[in-house]
């Protein structure tokens, strides 16, 4: 782990364990009250252009809901994420040639009309990507802005499915869709 994605996960941590110390209340984050944490694991493809090549995307994460930030209209949950993308020739097994991307993001989970199953989301994330394969690891400054929707099993269990453009300076946008599996308590 590099030292930004070290830095980053002690931020969260620290955040979570100040923040997070009230009792949780009778409802649930999805529902428009309280705090949760969520721990994700996401798996997708990129389609990288030109010629919409499918590549690897697997994304794990914790983020966490704070009730004061419910009414901020860019996100009510900050976000640690991981994410390995392949950039080799064979699509989605590992290749010498990949990028690496600790972010840090904020998430704004809202509902959509007529059901209470079925949440939408929007997600901003910034970090660093390290790109491998080369000579020399390059290091990249990383931008991914997402919609997306979660399906709701239970107050703990959930699924989310997102479209995210991505940004990673020096190399041309793309984008990735993803499905995933969430843990909230």
């Amino acid at each position: 782990m590099t030292g930004f994605g070290r830095s980053a996960t002690l931020a969260f941590v620290v955040t979570v364990s100040v923040f997070g110390q009230a009792p949780a209340p009778s409802q649930s984050a999805a529902d428009g009250g309280g705090t949760s944490t969520d721990l994700f694991i996401m798996f997708g493809s990129d389609f990288v252009r030109p010629g919409l090549v499918p590549k690897a995307n697997y994304n794990i994460g914790l983020g966490h809901t704070f009730g004061f930030l419910h009414k901020d209209p860019f996100g009510d949950e900050l976000t640690v994420a991981y994410t390995y993308e392949n950039a080799g020739s064979h699509g989605f097994l590992h290749t010498d040639f990949g990028s690496h991307t600790e972010s840090l993001g904020i998430m704004k989970n809202f509902p959509l009309p007529g059901t209470k199953k079925v949440t939408g989301y929007t997600w901003i994330q910034g970090g660093l990507t390290s790109l491998t394969g080369y000579p020399t690891v390059v290091n990249r400054f990383y931008d991914g802005e997402s919609l997306g929707a979660i399906i709701h099993f239970n107050s703990h269990q959930s699924i989310w499915v997102q479209e995210m453009y991505n940004k990673i300076v020096t190399i041309p946008w793309y984008t990735t869709t993803s499905a995933g599996y969430t843990w909230s308590w």
